[in-house]
This record gives structure tokens, C-alpha cells and sequence, in this order.
């Protein structure tokens, strides 16, 4: 059996469900350990009030609901994705999530999508910045590089999935365009060309696992939420515009990001897999991008304008959350130290076998 057919087969079966941080995670995991959901409204959930928008405990427990929909925890039926309980309890979360979000990334009404996008085009003179691809390009180490790749992975190993649930949300022009960007996402009909596929033979070239949903634990919520946000977007068709959005802001900025990062892979002698996934961004993505903005972003709002303000939040909320992450990064790298969560030594050499 190949590498790609095995990691097909272990990709069949579910991650254990994480270890929880705090009272809201720790709920939600116990009620899927065997709890009735049912016994015990939403109010008694601990409130998340209480605890930060952002925090480890309350983007875990939505990181775990959310999981329901894609691959599911060992030992938990797949009959409670849509359980009642656990639906009012996530509702709770996403709240404070979304509120959070909403306060901390104001949209005016003058602010449009089109204004947007060309902010996020604007990249620094020289090429000098002091983003996380930055760093990795220009005095990243190898651990440093295996790090991102670990926490990206709860990303990019179900990469193009959240967006797609926005296909039947759209019409026309828009969903044309949007159905033909993820067809080059899942691979242009080919297994082994699936972007989460091309993902873990990055994966496996840098000797991390390659399971899915494997780092989690080491994953510090700032890692989460960026992956919240996409299903949170994705689960509620009021928000198809935010996703859209998201969509168009991750395509907008990865061809240079990922010219970077192919540069660090080379730098510090990655193999040929590692690079290619990088490599293969930076022409796509430069394709990709005018199709979202002019096809999937301008077919949305040439139908229903009104919804330009939610394209910008979902653009907005994007960047607020990745800027996030990289001071997490940034500062834990730059002073020395892992950015993993509780500073847990990355194990290496470690890969999914059937």
C-alpha cells in the first residue's frame, strides 16, 4: 500500500477526543463520553461570560462541537451532530464568539468589499515585513517550520471543506466560480492532488504525523479560533457572506505567503514534497484570487449588495484572528521558546501508519 492510499485509509478513522481546558470544554467532552445530552438544558452550561471569546476553554469546546460535522471523536456516535443539546450549547459559544468578533472588528458603513481586498494586497516595501511567512523565510529554523506545519495541519487537512458549505447558499455567476476554485482545491478529480492531501506529504516529509486532527492538544486557541471561524461561517447560512469573505481574504493573501514559506522549506533543506505544497499555492492561488474577487465576490453582491457589509466583516475577522496567531508565534519563537501550547517538545519522526 502507498503512503497516499494508507493515509486515505487511516483518514477513515477518528481522532480521540482532546483533553479539555477548563469547565466549558470539559462539559461538552463528558456529555460526549456517555452523558445524556438531553438530561440538562443549555443553561447549564458554565457561562461563557465568564471566560475570554478567545481563551483555550471556550474555542476548544467549540473546536470539539464543530468536529461533529467533519470527522467525529473515537467512541462518539455520529447521531449527536445534530443532537438538540449539544446544538442549543454550541449556539451559546458561537455567540460570545461571534459578539466578540463583531466588537473587536467594527465595519462601517461606508467600508466595501472591493476597499478590502486592496488592503490586503498591500504588501510592505521591499518585501520587508514582519509577518509570521517573514520570519520563517528569512531565520526560521526547521523546528520552527514543523511547528506552523503541525498547528496549520487542524487547518489544512480539511482544507476547502468549511467553504463548501456555502456552495448551495449561492447563485449564478457565484457559485459557477466559486464550485470551480474548489474543484482545484479537491484535486481537479485526482486523490492524490487534493490539497489536503498535497498537506500531509508536506507533513510526512517534516517527519510529523500525519493522522487527522493529531495536534490538537498541542494547539493554543489562537490556532483554534482560526479554524473556528471558518465553520462557524460555514454552519449558518446568515453568515454565507462572512464566509465568502474568509474565502476570499485566504486567496487573496496565500500566493505571496506561500512564496515565502516555499523559500524557508528550500532554506532550510525540506524535501521536494514539503515545497511542492507551497509551490503549488503560489500560481493557483494567483488565479484563484481574481476568480473570488471578480466571480465569486462580485457575482454575491451583484445579486444581493446588501450583503457587501458581511463580506468585509468576514474579510475583517479573517485577518484580525491570523494577526492573532502570529503574535502568538512570533513572540514565542522570537524569544526563544515553542509556540506550542504548554510547551510541549514537538515529537518528530512520528508518522500514521496502516
Amino acid at each position: 500500500m502507498t503512503g497516499s492510499a494508507a493515509r486515505r485509509r487511516l483518514r477513515l478513522l477518528s481522532p480521540p477526543l482532546p483533553e479539555p481546558r477548563g469547565p466549558l470544554s470539559a462539559a461538552v467532552t463528558a456529555l460526549l463520553r456517555g452523558s445524556d445530552p438531553a438530561s440538562a438544558d443549555a443553561g447549564s452550561v458554565p457561562s461563557p461570560e465568564r471566560c475570554s471569546a478567545y481563551g483555550d476553554d471556550l474555542q476548544l469546546a467549540l473546536y470539539v462541537l464543530y468536529e461533529l460535522h467533519y470527522q467525529g471523536f473515537q467512541g462518539v456516535p455520529d447521531s449527536l451532530e445534530w443532537d438538540s443539546g449539544l446544538l442549543a450549547r454550541r449556539g451559546v459559544l458561537e455567540r460570545r464568539f461571534l459578539s466578540a468578533l463583531r466588537e473587536d472588528v467594527p465595519v462601517d458603513d461606508t467600508d466595501t468589499a472591493r476597499q478590502a481586498l486592496d488592503e490586503l494586497q498591500l504588501e510592505p516595501v521591499g518585501d520587508d515585513g514582519s509577518g509570521v511567512s517573514h520570519f520563517l523565510r528569512d531565520e526560521g529554523s526547521l523546528d520552527h517550520l514543523r511547528e506552523y506545519a503541525a498547528l496549520r495541519s487542524l487547518y489544512h487537512l480539511k482544507e476547502a471543506d468549511p467553504h463548501a458549505w456555502v456552495l448551495p447558499r449561492l447563485h449564478g455567476r457565484a457559485k459557477a466560480a466559486m464550485v470551480a476554485v474548489e474543484f482545484d482545491e479537491f484535486g481537479a478529480g485526482r486523490a492524490d492532488e487534493i490539497h489536503a492531501e498535497l498537506f500531509a506529504d508536506l507533513m510526512e516529509d517534516l517527519r510529523l504525523d500525519t493522522a487527522y486532527g493529531h495536534y490538537v492538544d498541542a494547539a493554543p486557541a489562537e490556532a483554534l479560533a482560526t479554524v473556528n471561524l471558518m465553520s462557524l461561517f460555514g454552519l449558518h447560512r446568515a453568515l454565507r457572506a462572512a464566509l465568502v469573505g474568509h474565502f476570499a481574504a485566504v486567496e487573496t493573501t496565500s500566493s505571496p505567503g506561500s512564496r515565502r514559506l516555499a523559500e524557508a522549506l528550500r532554506r532550510v533543506g525540506a524535501g521536494p514534497a514539503a515545497v511542492r505544497f507551497y509551490a503549488e499555492h503560489v500560481e493557483a492561488d494567483a488565479v484563484h484570487e481574481q476568480v473570488v474577487r471578480h466571480d465569486v465576490v462580485g457575482g454575491l453582491l451583484e445579486g444581493e449588495p446588501h450583503l457587501d457589509a458581511e463580506v468585509v466583516f468576514g474579510i475583517r475577522a479573517t485577518a484580525h484572528l491570523e494577526d492573532r496567531l502570529a503574535a502568538r508565534l512570533l513572540g514565542a519563537w522570537r524569544g526563544g521558546a515553542t509556540a506550542l501550547r504548554g510547551d510541549r517538545p514537538l515529537e518528530v519522526g512520528v508518522r500514521s501508519s496502516a
